[in-house]
């Protein structure tokens, strides 16, 4: 015959657990039961007290999330439970009750202690439910953290935040997948990067759980290898990985795509480029003046990245452009260099703007060279504007610039005007195309004020497309 038997979870800081305080006395004398109590085991007297649950060790093991709860168990085994206070669910799970009738039908229970901020993650590493594969580094109680992640060569020139286990299992709660998922093989020294290596790279650039599920898709993303991280980590060139952001995610985040969108004061934009560097760095050995040679580098190889601004539903989003399904998130990779402003305040008409920015552009990598490198042009709300206005959609804007930005051959011939840089003489004759397809990204981004929008240049390998592509990954939870 079947043994059947109860638990049930209480706490004294809970009104509905006081209240059906006589219920669970009156059961206990009919069935067993055995009774923990989350914060007092003194409660509930009416039982003569409970088991000190206060370590909440079987609160974890039972999935307690709300008290008053309890479960049926059948030879050990549970098969049903019943949270709060319904008295209809209570007697179905445990027969006629005595002492419930001067109660009303339903009363909502309270949260368990051990769903707090911070509570799960503490509760799974104290008690098993998640072990962490990388080595601990003990710290000797006098000394600083961050000085030693800097002596040891962790950090990227800033301080970097601790990733202790609470912190790292914190960050790991920001994600389904499994700790020890190997995401790939990170350049240049081709190891193995599991989602713990990247959630303490994550912690240790400042991102909060809730960011986690981008950096992995924007890792996954540099791993491509269209993408070719580990040619982009060797060159000479200035460029770095460029991060835009596009999706529900970006809002749900909190990700700026407004005023100052490509700078500082952003949690979520600052930190997630940063974690990616920080897995080059740490995971792959990527390391300035090693096997990082860039000759100057630029600011954004700390950090950059953004978000599209998407507040115009008439305006086909970057990644949507790019392939991916409307109302997805996802995170577009552009081998990139700095920031260069284009101030435009006199133009009138969308053509006259397309030649203006078209002139700016041109400069990028070198104004005599075509097809060496790519483009974003990050569109600022006045000029998105006078597209708008005269109902320019994306494709509109992307073939009024293809057409600004072509120029006679005989003009950026190698030698013409005095310049020994330029392109092949062969091409005198030719109409030629500043960018290869697919080489210049428009994104909408910035906040109001001026006609002012800016070109961020690409890396020299885009002159080889067939090894060096641009990339959009899909970011999953």
């Amino acid at each position: 015959m079947a043994q059947i038997e109860y638990i049930a979870f209480v706490k004294r800081d809970c009104e509905t657990c006081k209240m059906v305080a006589a219920v669970l006395g009156a059961l206990k004398q009919d069935v067993q039961v055995t009774i923990y109590s989350q914060d007092d085991p003194t409660f509930p007297e009416s039982t003569g007290g409970a088991k000190d649950d206060t370590a909440l060790e079987q609160s974890w093991r039972h999935n307690i999330t709300i008290v008053p709860t309890v479960i049926q168990l059948t030879d050990s085994t549970e098969t049903s439970r019943t949270e709060g206070w319904e008295r209809a669910d209570w007697e179905r799970l445990c027969g006629p009750l005595r002492e419930a009738s001067a109660l009303p039908e339903f009363r909502p229970g309270c949260g368990s202690r051990s769903t707090e901020p911070g509570m799960p993650e503490r509760l799974s590493l104290r008690y098993g439910g998640l072990n962490l594969a990388a080595r601990a580094i003990e710290v000797v109680e006098d000394a600083d953290p961050m000085e030693v992640a800097f002596e040891r060569g962790w950090t990227d020139g800033l301080p970097i935040v601790p990733p202790t286990d609470l912190r790292v299992a914190r960050m790991l709660a920001g994600t389904t997948r499994r700790p020890d998922e190997i995401i790939g093989e990170i350049p240049p020294n081709l190891s193995t990067c599991t989602v713990e290596k990247a959630a303490i790279n994550a912690v240790m650039a400042g991102c909060k759980p809730e960011y986690f599920p981008v950096v992995l898709g924007v890792i996954e993303a540099a791993l491509r290898p269209e993408f070719s991280m580990h040619g982009l980590l060797c060159t000479l060139w200035f460029s770095g990985p460029v991060v835009i952001v596009n999706g529900p995610v970006t809002r749900r985040i909190g990700m700026n795509s407004g005023g100052n969108a490509l700078g500082q004061g952003n949690r979520a934009n600052a930190t997630i480029g940063r974690a990616l560097q920080l897995v080059i760095r740490n995971v792959g050995g990527g390391i300035p003046g090693e096997i990082d040679r860039s000759v100057l580098g630029n600011p954004g190889k700390y950090t950059f990245c953004f978000a599209e601004d998407e507040s115009d539903p008439n305006w086909t989003p970057l990644n949507v452009a790019r392939g991916a399904a409307p109302g997805s998130s996802s995170a577009t990779l552009f081998h990139g260099d700095g920031v260069q402003g284009i101030q435009s305040w006199s133009a009138r008409t969308p053509e006259e703007l397309c030649r203006s920015l078209a002139a700016s552009l041109w400069g990028v990598c070198h104004p005599k060279l075509a097809g060496w490198s790519g483009a974003i042009l990050v569109l600022c709300p006045e000029h998105y504007e006078m597209f708008r206005a005269e109902g320019w959609r994306r494709t509109d804007v992307e073939a009024g610039l293809h057409t600004a930005l072509r120029r006679p051959g005989k003009d950026l011939i190698a030698g013409a005007q005095g310049i020994a840089e330029g392109i092949d003489p062969a091409r005198a004759d030719e109409m030629v195309d500043k960018f290869n397809d697919g080489y210049l990204l428009i994104v909408r981004a910035g906040g109001r004020g001026g006609g002012i929008s800016a070109a961020i240049g690409g890396w020299t390998g885009h002159r080889k497309t067939a090894d060096v592509q641009i990339v959009t990954q899909e970011i999953k939870q």
